[in-house]
């Protein structure tokens, strides 16, 4: 029996994997590096930690510290983001899971000033009974915040799905304690979310039927 879903936001529900590939090459091209990324090409190195990812695209830190791309990076990402749509079967699910009775959370990796800002140029904070994002533009791990949350909401994890698009998240329902779906629209493609040994979707359509 499942009575809340957390979703990941970013890739799962916001659509927001051509901004980033987007961006991976504009901060290359900043920081004066001549590699440059397709789709398919960003989807085969992205990744947590975003320390190892950004090595993965090619930056070195020696030259330039993680802090300073990633600030840099925020600075196009986050104006730019404003324009990104929901996932195109993301209303229909939302829809479908508050008719099942499911409360429904976000768990993310952004900002949590981002992540309010994103949801609310979108229309959808209704849906969702929390907002939880980190406290800065580093991207770790979402696994402490979430576990927060569980406690002081008295959430029973086995009555708990979390869906995300990337390896991390089937991590993050590990330590949570809760069920995982993965859905391969997102940062990461199939044949990578297949290792986690959780379900794996190709749209957010196929959910509710899961649910």
């Amino acid at each position: 029996m499942t009575d809340c879903v957390i979703w990941d936001w970013n890739g799962t529900l916001l659509d927001d994997v051509e901004l980033c590939v987007e961006g991976l090459n504009w901060l290359l091209a900043q920081f004066g590096y001549p590699q440059r990324y397709d789709r398919a090409a960003y989807q085969a190195i992205f990744g947590f930690p975003i320390e190892d990812y950004y090595r993965r695209a090619g930056f070195d830190f020696s030259q330039d510290s993680f802090a300073a791309l990633a600030e840099r990076y925020m600075q196009f990402y986050i104006p730019h983001s404003m324009a990104c749509p929901l996932a195109a079967e993301a209303p229909g699910a939302l829809a479908a899971l508050r008719a099942a009775g499911c409360r429904q959370v976000i768990l993310s990796a952004s900002p949590v000033t981002t992540l309010r800002r994103q949801v609310e140029n979108l229309g959808v904070g209704g849906w969702f009974d929390e907002l939880l994002g980190l406290g800065d533009i580093y991207a770790r791990s979402k696994v402490q915040l979430g576990r927060d949350w569980i406690a002081r909401d008295r959430q029973d994890p086995a009555r708990a799905l979390l869906v995300g698009d990337t390896l991390h998240d089937a991590e993050v329902a590990r330590e949570l304690g809760v069920r995982c779906v993965l859905c391969a629209a997102g940062h990461q493609p199939r044949a990578v979310l297949e290792s986690a040994g959780v379900p794996v979707i190709d749209t957010l359509a196929e959910l509710p039927g899961l649910v």
